[in-house]
């Protein structure tokens, strides 16, 4: 079971590596589709619609890092718009403040993997981890209509 999640998050970070080089918007766009399905499936363990399962909450933790450290590079400056993109003039206008947030995000999320050792410690972890996610929303994402 690791071996099959490591190997798709292997893949799954390489065709990234590679999109990223020739369209940025389609590179955070699969980066960000990757840490939603994290987050989905550490929501469905939270929630009781899936059991817990420590190897899965590790690597949930671990896409999160991988996430909080690749984000950044891929807001270039010709990447504002095209693409139907999402992201908010505010990150150009804020560097700082928006590298800062997915920093925190991946501090918080290290934090987290070292600190789960069972459903209880995952919830909140999991929960701490993820209010990152929609502060950063709030502030750098152009809301849909």
């Amino acid at each position: 079971m690791l071996r099959t999640v490591l190997a798709v998050a292997g893949l799954a970070l390489g065709i990234t590596a590679v999109v990223a080089q020739s369209d940025p918007i389609a590179a955070r766009k699969a980066l960000m589709k990757q840490n939603g399905e994290a987050a989905k499936s550490g929501a469905a363990m939270v929630k009781g619609e899936a059991p817990f399962d420590a190897t899965k909450a590790q690597a949930i933790f671990t896409t999160f890092i991988d996430v909080s450290t690749k984000l950044p590079s891929l807001f270039p400056e010709n990447s504002k718009t095209g693409g139907d993109t999402i992201a908010s003039p505010k990150i150009w206008e804020d560097k700082a403040g928006f590298e800062a947030k997915a920093a925190k995000f991946g501090e918080d999320a290290k934090a987290a993997k070292s600190a789960v050792k069972d459903l209880d410690s995952f919830k909140s972890s999991f929960g701490n981890v993820t209010k990152n996610c929609g502060s950063c929303h709030e502030t750098y994402r152009v809301k849909k209509s």
